[in-house]
């Protein structure tokens, strides 16, 4: 099914901009493959709500123009119609789940569409499969990982078999491996002759399945390439237009290299205890019988950034809330962790509470400094929203706040999980110089990330954790390939 977008201009009622869509015109081919990339803000996640229909009949705000699927017009369509021909995910998977189990949740839509029972246990089978997700029948949604929640998210939509599927950020919480199960999963739809929209930072996965990367400024589609001819443009031409790599065999070491402890050893298995942080008998389960981490030692170098890597389910969002004392035991006191560990979360919604974005950077100072928190979102990249509300920003904007806020908390120990979902290049380059800054001032991070981008960038140290415990640990210079190959085959 065609998808045009004629002469469209759109501003949100509630908009921080005057418009965010600005004389747009898209022509998206029956069967075409379409990356719609850019920095965040440009405009890329509301074309997509044009395209699915969220535009204008569940944002408000002013529109003009036409945006037809096929020979229809959405503006006369309802939101039930343009379903039968579209299907979505979102950037949060969360906000599209009705259902507590994954079975349920699967086949939700094609309940929805009226369809027969048996069709319905036929899909839902077939889906399961395409997805490699045989792991997640039956199972409790709020029990999920991210990423396992993306998936789910993806296999809903694909059971109800819409002619155009449209995605936000699918990868954004995905590990390498999850990314390629999802690459195969697009090219599948792409050979039975599906339309596919795809809004993406990380775009090295669809290269050789998108016919065109459509790059979106301020609202307008500013240029066009097929994958081959960015690639050839080279990593530093991307860059500059805060685009993710294209081809990850082209990422460089770029991190800082660490500085010898005192016996001449970079090695954090090699140096001096008072440059080590060591947690004891990190063990949890949610039921006895499953147990989700065993880790009886944990070793992080004081002051340094340590990536922790790992497939989807291997334990590593559950070891971050231990760490800062949400649950969980070890021989330190919760209450004690609490205060001496910072989380910020992969899905920061959850820890945003103020009503402008200073307060919230404040909220953890103690004592409050104005000045400061105001030099820590400029270092974010924040300043100009330092007044508006939290919610009303975009997902990587919010994704900076809630960095900031554990920035300003002055705890000895900061944990990150996934920080960098969601962002641009540049984006994905401040958080890195943030984190770089606070390393330097002697605080030790523990990052959890799926982005051997950002590992690149700023991390020195990497511990890969598989179902719950440490696989291996080592630090990150001459090793490079190392990390790549095992984020993508292992």
């Amino acid at each position: 099914m065609n998808i045009s977008l004629k002469n469209v201009s759109f501003s949100y009622s509630d908009s921080l901009y005057d418009a965010v869509i600005k004389d747009l015109n898209l022509e998206i081919r029956s069967g075409e493959c379409v990356i719609l990339a850019g920095e965040s803000g440009c405009g890329k996640t509301t074309i997509s709500k044009l395209i699915n229909g969220l535009i204008p009949h569940y944002h408000s705000g002013t529109m003009s123009g036409d945006v037809l699927l096929g020979e229809k017009n959405t503006a006369d369509m309802t939101l039930a119609e343009i379903s039968r021909f579209v299907g979505s995910v979102f950037q949060n998977p969360r906000s599209q789940f009705f259902n507590i189990d994954t079975d349920s949740e699967i086949a939700f839509g094609c309940e929805n569409l009226g369809m027969d029972p048996e069709k319905i246990r036929e899909r839902v089978n077939r889906v399961v499969k395409e997805f490699h997700i045989e792991h997640l029948a039956g199972r409790n949604i709020f029990h999920l990982s991210g990423g396992e929640k993306q998936k789910i998210a993806c296999a809903s939509v694909s059971a109800t078999d819409p002619e155009i599927f449209v995605l936000d950020e699918p990868s954004a919480n995905l590990d390498l491996k999850s990314v390629a199960d999802l690459a195969e999963i697009v090219a599948r739809w792409k050979k039975a002759g599906k339309t596919v929209v795809v809004v993406e930072h990380r775009i090295h996965y669809l290269r050789e399945i998108a016919d065109r990367i459509c790059y979106v400024k301020d609202g307008c589609i500013a240029y066009e390439w097929t994958p081959a001819e960015l690639e050839a443009k080279g990593p530093e031409y991307a860059a500059s237009l805060g685009l993710r790599c294209m081809n990850l065999k082209q990422l460089k070491n770029k991190a800082p290299e660490l500085a010898e402890g005192p016996e001449g050893s970079k090695d954090p298995a090699k140096q001096s205890p008072s440059e080590l942080l060591v947690f004891y008998d990190l063990h949890f389960a949610y039921n006895r019988k499953f147990p989700i981490l065993d880790i009886p030692t944990l070793t992080l170098p004081r002051g340094q950034i340590t990536a922790l890597i790992g497939h989807n389910g291997a334990g590593k969002s559950t070891l971050a809330q231990v760490l800062c004392g949400l649950c969980g035991a070890w021989r330190q006191k919760r209450k004690v962790r609490k205060y001496g560990a910072y989380l910020i979360m992969q899905d920061v919604n959850h820890q945003l509470f103020t009503e402008s974005v200073l307060e919230e950077v404040l909220l953890g100072m103690d004592p409050p400094n104005e000045k400061a928190a105001l030099e820590i979102l400029a270092g974010l990249n924040l300043e100009q929203y330092a007044y508006e509300h939290p919610m009303a920003l975009s997902g990587g904007q919010k994704q900076r706040v809630a960095i900031g806020s554990g920035v300003s908390s002055g705890r000895d120990i900061v944990v990150f999980d996934e920080p960098t979902s969601g962002l641009d290049y540049r984006q994905m380059l401040a958080v890195s110089a943030t984190l770089q800054k606070l390393a330097a001032s002697g605080k030790t991070l523990l990052v959890i990330t799926h982005d051997p981008e950002f590992i690149l960038n700023c991390c020195s140290n990497i511990i890969r954790l598989e179902h719950g415990k440490i696989a291996e640990q080592y630090t990150l210079q001459g090793n490079r390939e190392k990390l790549i190959d095992t984020m993508v085959n292992a």
